[in-house]
C-alpha cells in the first residue's frame, strides 16, 4: 500500500509540473472574402475581427481585391490566380470563400466556369447579386454593372444547370430589408443553405456581427 501512495504521489507532480496542452488548433482552411461593387479589402476589418477571435490567425485571412468597373470574367480569372498564391503560401489544398454584393458573381463565375469548386470548401455569399439586381441599372456605363443586371448573358450562365457545383457547401444570407440587391431574393442559390435575416441593410451585414459570426460556425462546418 505504502509503495502505491508513493507512486501515486510521483505521478501527480509529475502532472503538475508538465506544462499546460496547448490551445486547440486554429482553424486550418484559410478564407478569402471578396468585396462587392466599388468596396476593397477595407469592407473585411470587422469579419476580420470576428474570425480571429474565433481562432483564425491572421495569416490565414486574407482579401482579395479587383476592378470594381472592368469585367468580371477578368476579376474572376484574377480570384483563380489569387486563389492559387493563397494555397501556395498556406500549404492548403483548398481555401473557403465569403463574398458580399457583386462578389458573389465573381465568386459564381470562378466555381462555375472556372473549375474553381474543387479548390474551394465552403462558399458564403452575403447579400450577392447571384441573380443580378435591377439597382445596377444605375451604373450601366460599367460592364461590370451590365453583367449584374437580371437577365444579362453572364447571369445567364452562372444560372444555368447546376447552380451549386462540386463538393463546395454553400451558404447565402438575404434580406428584405436589403435596398440594393432587388429583388432581395436574388442572392439565394439552388442547392444552397439559404439563410433568411429579417432585416439588415445591404452594407450593414459586413459590420453585423452576429451574421458574421454565424458564418464563421458555417466555415467550421
Amino acid at each position: 500500500m505504502r509503495r502505491l501512495v508513493v507512486l501515486l504521489t510521483a505521478v501527480l507532480a509529475a502532472l503538475a509540473l508538465s506544462p499546460a496542452l496547448p490551445a486547440a488548433a486554429a482553424p486550418g482552411t484559410p478564407v478569402i472574402f471578396v468585396h462587392g461593387y466599388t468596396g476593397s479589402a477595407s469592407n473585411w476589418t470587422t469579419a476580420m475581427s470576428v474570425f480571429r477571435a474565433g481562432g483564425y490567425p491572421s495569416s490565414q485571412l486574407f482579401a482579395y481585391e479587383y476592378n470594381s468597373y472592368g469585367n468580371n470574367i477578368t476579376n474572376a480569372q484574377g480570384l483563380a490566380g489569387y486563389v492559387s498564391q493563397v494555397r501556395a503560401r498556406t500549404g492548403a489544398a483548398q481555401v473557403d470563400i465569403v463574398n458580399h454584393s457583386m462578389g458573389g458573381l465573381v465568386s459564381q463565375w470562378y466555381l462555375k466556369q472556372l473549375g474553381g469548386a474543387q479548390y474551394v470548401r465552403h462558399l458564403a455569399s452575403i447579400a450577392g447579386a447571384n441573380h443580378g439586381t435591377t439597382y445596377a441599372s444605375a451604373c450601366l456605363v460599367f460592364v461590370t454593372c451590365q453583367q449584374m443586371y437580371p437577365g444579362s448573358s453572364y447571369i445567364n450562365t452562372i444560372s444555368s444547370g447546376d447552380e451549386t457545383p462540386g463538393s463546395t457547401r454553400y451558404a447565402t444570407w438575404y434580406s428584405p430589408c436589403d435596398g440594393i440587391i432587388i429583388p432581395y431574393t436574388s442572392t439565394t442559390l439552388s442547392g444552397a443553405t439559404n439563410n433568411y435575416v429579417v432585416c439588415q441593410t445591404h452594407l450593414g451585414y459586413l459590420t453585423d456581427t452576429g451574421i458574421l459570426t454565424q458564418i464563421r460556425s458555417f466555415l467550421a462546418t
